[in-house]
């Protein structure tokens, strides 16, 4: 077994399930204190006090990895080093991480519209992290190694286990990759929402927040409707038809990433209950896929609160736990982020 499923084990989880993406508490960073008049500091329980520069730099560690996956799906290469170098004016060591892919990268068997697909997405992702490291300038962290390989040990943690499981060997897993982070990058942006101040409304830091969500958003909603719209075209009646496995793979990733979440978390201004992965259930942020079999029955191609309509939230620590494989408490390092991120969240304190 590879030591990075230990923390299951660890944690004695009884079913092998898991992850999701990040690329998003970039929110945050847009939302409070790039503006030109100063930093603004805030203290917040669990993760003590941090500065906006702080905010910022934890979006864009997100943001490598989503970019990296999206543009090793797209070209089978990763950022150029434009986006990944140390900017000007850096002070400073500046050690910048590899990035381990495993097999093959680029996604293989793909049709015309299909590729153009996971171009714009990773044209898209890309900017973001361009955008970020201009906010931050002189001051943006390098990019931590990443490990896209972890796609495999991660496989074997789902129920029941998938073997040989690559994002990049055809586009029905790429969308189950790409499902991995989705999710995750919208319930984090939403989990930044309450750190935007009144001063970065003023700036204008919501709208721009609001703008950055949306586009996660629109990446999510596709991923979520291709694989059930495939599903109801291969003839699959349930989600667990082998008509069309891969939906039922996605759901096993749903699962396993309730499981690695800690605490609680939902839709803002709701009351919550621990997660639980159960679609529908209050303050749970998953909302499993279906394939719908009559005007009553939802496909959960939307994963919202079911008595309101309104998106889940993440806060820094749950995502750490998804993107880490772990829900152990106090850990730093894993899963995505061998090395653990380059920011003052990376080690998870609930």
């Amino acid at each position: 077994m590879d030591s990075r499923l230990k923390p299951f084990i660890d944690k004695a989880l009884s079913r092998r399930n898991f992850l999701a993406g990040a690329g998003s508490v970039a929110a945050a960073g847009l939302m409070t204190g790039c503006a030109d008049n100063g930093v603004t500091t805030t203290t917040v329980t669990p993760t003590g006090t941090y500065t906006d520069l702080d905010i910022l730099n934890f979006a864009l560690n997100l943001e490598y990895l989503e970019a990296q996956f999206y543009l090793y799906a797209a070209t089978g290469k990763g950022l150029t080093s434009a986006n990944t170098s140390a900017p000007t004016g850096y002070t400073g060591a500046y050690t910048m991480g590899s990035v381990t892919v495993g097999s093959a990268a680029m996604v293989a068997g793909t049709s015309t519209a299909q590729q153009q697909i996971i171009n714009e997405i990773a044209n898209e992702e890309q900017e973001h992290v361009q955008f970020l490291r201009s906010a931050l300038s002189s001051n943006a962290v390098p990019m931590p190694s990443i490990d896209l390989s972890f796609f495999g040990p991660l496989a074997l943690a789902l129920t029941p286990a998938v073997s040989g499981f690559n994002p990049f060997s055809s586009f029905d897993y790429f969308l189950v990759g790409a499902f991995i982070f989705e999710d995750v990058g919208v319930t984090a942006y939403a989990g930044a929402a309450p750190l935007i101040s009144a001063a970065g409304v003023t700036s204008g830091y919501l709208n721009y927040a609001a703008g950055i969500l949306a586009v996660e958003a629109y990446h999510a909603a596709y991923i979520r409707t291709a694989l059930t719209s495939r599903a109801i075209a291969a003839g699959a009646t349930t989600p667990t038809s082998t008509a069309y496995p891969y939906l039922g793979v996605a759901n096993q990733v749903e699962a396993l990433r309730a499981s690695l979440t800690v605490g609680n978390s939902g839709a803002p201004g709701t009351s919550t209950t621990a997660n639980t992965g159960v679609a529908g259930s209050s303050g749970s942020v998953e909302v499993a896929l279906n394939v719908p079999q009559s005007p009553t029955t939802a496909s959960a191609i939307v994963a919202c609160d079911s008595a309101h309509a309104i998106g889940f939230a993440r806060n820094v620590n749950q995502v750490h736990h998804i993107v880490y494989g772990s829900p152990t408490v106090g850990v730093a390092k894993g899963g995505f982020f061998p090395n653990g991120t380059n920011s003052i969240f990376s080690s998870t304190t609930a």
